[in-house]
């Protein structure tokens, strides 16, 4: 059997969502489908680098005729995303085959840190599309406001059920916090609710402890495996 190369697709554009945040919008190959949630690795179309695959979260849902990515760009590691910031319209991406298990079980929280949004936001935006976002609730840690994706979006779709939680905010009088104890706590009285985790693994190890101190049943629990 011929091992799967990818897909060719170019950029249609690109524009920054945040700080050090990037938005790309590729081509839709035909029959392309995902799960909301999910991601697939990615390269760039230039000598030299076709074979540096990283993974990537999709943000837009199926219904889009597009491809949608929000990329955090880390320009101090010489890496791939360095090189992915500076590309534009009409340059080109390989994508490759679908995976990842952080996929929508039903009603509950989401806690992301940083650029761990991305597979909810995919997840939001299907479940606004299928008027079924009552029940879920957003905790979205970030270092400060430039830093947070989308917020506009998240907020007019979740309205009172986005929590910003800020650990050094610049709005003055601001009081900076972390997702602790305390916080979710006040989010986790809702028998049968998940409990959805993305974000770096030091965060990931936090949320985890704090839902164990919880009592949560690790079943309903949903992080990448």
């Amino acid at each position: 059997m011929a091992k799967f190369v990818g897909h060719i697709v170019k950029i249609l554009n690109v524009e920054q969502v945040a700080r050090n945040v990037k938005r790309f919008i590729l081509e839709k190959p035909a029959g392309y489908t995902f799960v909301p949630g999910q991601a697939t690795d990615v390269s760039i179309n230039q000598p030299g680098l076709t074979e540096e695959l990283r993974p990537f979260t999709f943000t837009g849902t199926n219904d889009n005729g597009y491809l949608e990515f929000i990329i955090k760009i880390y320009k101090d590691h010489g890496g791939v995303t360095e090189k992915l910031s500076t590309l534009t319209t009409g340059d080109e991406l390989i994508i490759h085959d679908v995976f990842g298990t952080i996929q929508y079980k039903g009603p509950g929280v989401f806690l992301a840190g940083g650029a761990g949004i991305t597979p909810f936001i995919a997840i939001l935006r299907q479940l606004k599309l299928d008027h079924a976002l009552t029940g879920n609730t957003l905790l979205f840690a970030n270092h400060s406001e430039e830093d947070v994706i989308l917020p506009a979006e998240l907020k007019y779709m979740l309205a009172g059920q986005y929590v910003d939680v800020l650990k050094s905010p610049v709005k003055p009088g601001a009081v900076g916090r972390e997702i602790g104890l305390k916080l979710l706590s006040n989010y986790a009285n809702n028998p049968g609710a998940y409990y959805y985790v993305c974000g770096p693994e030091s965060f990931t190890l936090t949320m985890l402890t704090l839902l164990q101190t919880l009592k949560i049943d690790k079943a309903y629990i949903v992080l990448e495996a």
